[in-house]
Formats: structure tokens, C-alpha cells, sequence
């Protein structure tokens, strides 16, 4: 037999007809089709974070997760994320973005959320250790050799020293490192905050550059911008383990204990979803995960994993918020009296 052109053109045709007509029928009977001949879509989990908890929570945090949930459930896990400084994290939220859990690096931000009735007022309170996940110090990174002789927070104020500082507009560092600032100072002057808010104003009359988060200042740093940089200790432990670090770190006598806390938008948790929530906040205050701060140079809530890192640096000294007063406190007398309308002005004039 023969098989000419037209025959040829329909049985191409009429193939081309059953495939599509094939197709239109397994759409049509998709939703019916038995589980194991589907493709399932993972489940899903939006969170948001401070910039500084980027490298530990997509890297470790995230995955080991995933694999304890799909090891206990059998379902794929994906969790969206975002991260930036502690500031702008809140102010995304507060314009509605859809996360469903945040970490953020100062309690007072949490406290903007409640304010503007995102969240309970002190639901993360309600949290294991009133949702502290984990702590790192403020400390100084110095150029090699430490030029400059920077020994203490005093020292920033010395002339000459060119300070890169966060910007308490957009970073929870920079609160944290205030506090840190102004706390010395005060015991430094026995508790005169005449004459500690004198040396905060010689501390910032030094501050060549202002980032938006603590992430962001390092880098300036790293590119050879100025002669200190006031930063968490883990922001440099990493590179410090590794002979890379571009400075040295100094270890103030007197620093405070910086707390990252998390928060649930509850707001923002169908009840689908708080299943696979609730069981990742069970799991970041785990041994496991607990661990895995550590090891990505955070210190724990549990005193006894912070052991097992000898280069976590002595504080002869540490301090934290509660000392004065609590957030509250502190961003009215402390964030708004002394730093903005005193120290900003006089450095500003």
C-alpha cells in the first residue's frame, strides 16, 4: 500500500486531535485522580527575620526542618523568607505583608507590633524564655593591629577614630548598640548620665557612616571604610574561626547581651497552617536547633551548649535591657531623650 501525502497529513491530524482530547480529559478528572498519580504542592511557611539571622536559618535552621517534618509527616515543607534589618522587617509587616512568624532582634520591635494591634500586646511573652531565641554581645572590630588602640566604648570617642555605625532608624543592632554605648558610660561616670551623655555625644561625633542594618555595616567595613566597626559578636566569630576576619575583635568590659525574639502574626495563620507552626516553634527552642545557633556563632539560651565554643569571649561585665527598665524604657529615655534629642542635636549643630 501507497501512502500519500494526504493520508499521511490525516493520521497526523487525527493524533494530534486524541492527544488533545486526552489531555482535556485528564484536566477534567485531575481533582478525582488517586493521590500517588498527582503532583502534591508542598506545604508553606513565610518568615521573616533580621538580616544577621539570614546565614543560619536558610542554611541550617530552614533544612533541618523540613527534613524532621517530612520525616514525621510525609509532606514537603518549603519555608519563604525574608530578611533585613530589625526595623524594616517591622515596618513590612506592619504594612501587611503575609508572614506568619518573624525574628526580630530587639523586643521593642515587637512592641511596634502589638502597638499597632498586629499582635497580642506581649504574646511572645506566652513563647519558651518570653520568646528570646538567642543571644550575641555587642562588641568592636578594630583594623589589624589595632592602630587606633580601641580597648573600650570610651575609646570611640578618642579624635581621630573614624566610627561605621547601624542606624537606629532601620537596625536592631544599632538600639542594642545604644544601649551598649551609653550603659558603659554610665558606669564608667558612676552612674552620672550628665556625663554620660557627654561621652555618647563624643562616641557619635566620630560615626563617619550609618548603615541600614548591622549586615550592611560590616560590609562598609570590610570595603575599608573606617577604623571601627560596632557590631554583634556574631557578625564576626565566622570569619574570626577561619583566619579571614579583616580586624580583630575587641571585648568591651562592660556590653550588653543582645536578645532575638521572636513573634507569631497569628493574624496571618490559617488554621491549616498552625499545625506546621507551632511544631517549628517547638523545634527552634530544641537541643537540635539550639545547637545549630551555636555552631553559626549565636549563643544559646542553654548555658551549657555556649560551653562548647572557647571562642566565645569573655564579658567581665555583660548587661541586659532589664538593667534599665525594659524596652520601654529605654526607647523613651535612652533611644529618644539622650541619643536623638540630645546627642543628634549637638553633633548635628
Amino acid at each position: 500500500m501507497v501512502i500519500t501525502g494526504k493520508m499521511l497529513g490525516r493520521f497526523l491530524l487525527r493524533s494530534i486531535t486524541g492527544v488533545l482530547l486526552g489531555m482535556l480529559f485528564i484536566y477534567a478528572l485531575w481533582p478525582w485522580l488517586p493521590f500517588r498519580l498527582r503532583e502534591t504542592r508542598p506545604k508553606t511557611l513565610i518568615f521573616y527575620g533580621s538580616s544577621i539571622l539570614e546565614r543560619v536559618m536558610k542554611q541550617a535552621a530552614f533544612p533541618a526542618f523540613e527534613n524532621l517534618w517530612f520525616m514525621k509527616t510525609g509532606e514537603r515543607l518549603e519555608i519563604i523568607s525574608s530578611f533585613a534589618g530589625s526595623g524594616t522587617i517591622t515596618n513590612q509587616l506592619l504594612m501587611g505583608v503575609p508572614a506568619e512568624m518573624a525574628l526580630l532582634s530587639l523586643e521593642l520591635d515587637a512592641q511596634r507590633l502589638s502597638a499597632s494591634h498586629l499582635i497580642e500586646d506581649q504574646s511572645w511573652h506566652r513563647l519558651p524564655h518570653r520568646g528570646v531565641l538567642n543571644r550575641t554581645p555587642i562588641v568592636l572590630l578594630v583594623r589589624p593591629g589595632n592602630p587606633r588602640g580601641v580597648q573600650d566604648f570610651a575609646d570611640l570617642a578618642l579624635k581621630g577614630v573614624r566610627l561605621i555605625h547601624p542606624d537606629p532608624s532601620t537596625s536592631g543592632g544599632a538600639n542594642w548598640a545604644i544601649v551598649a554605648e551609653y550603659g558603659s558610660a554610665l558606669a564608667l561616670n558612676s552612674g552620672n548620665s550628665q556625663a554620660a551623655t557627654d561621652l555618647l555625644s563624643g562616641i557619635w561625633n566620630n560615626v563617619v557612616a550609618r548603615a541600614s542594618s548591622a549586615r550592611a555595616a560590616r560590609t562598609m567595613f570590610d570595603n575599608g571604610f573606617g577604623d571601627v566597626l560596632v557590631t554583634y559578636e556574631q557578625e564576626v566569630l565566622f570569619d574570626h574561626s577561619r583566619g579571614i576576619l579583616r580586624g580583630e575583635i575587641v571585648y568591651p568590659k562592660r556590653t550588653v547581651l543582645c536578645e532575638n525574639t521572636l513573634v507569631l502574626i497569628d493574624k496571618n495563620i490559617t488554621p491549616e497552617a498552625r499545625g506546621v507552626v507551632d511544631a517549628f516553634v517547638t523545634f527552634l527552642w530544641s537541643e537540635q536547633a539550639q545547637r545549630i545557633f551555636v555552631n553559626y556563632d549565636f549563643r544559646s539560651i542553654n548555658e551549657c551548649l555556649n560551653e562548647e565554643r572557647s571562642d566565645f569571649g569573655n564579658i567581665p561585665q555583660p548587661s541586659s535591657i532589664e538593667e534599665f527598665g525594659g524596652w520601654g524604657k529605654v526607647k523613651s529615655d535612652i533611644i529618644e531623650d539622650i541619643w536623638k534629642n540630645q546627642v543628634l542635636k549637638r553633633i548635628r549643630s
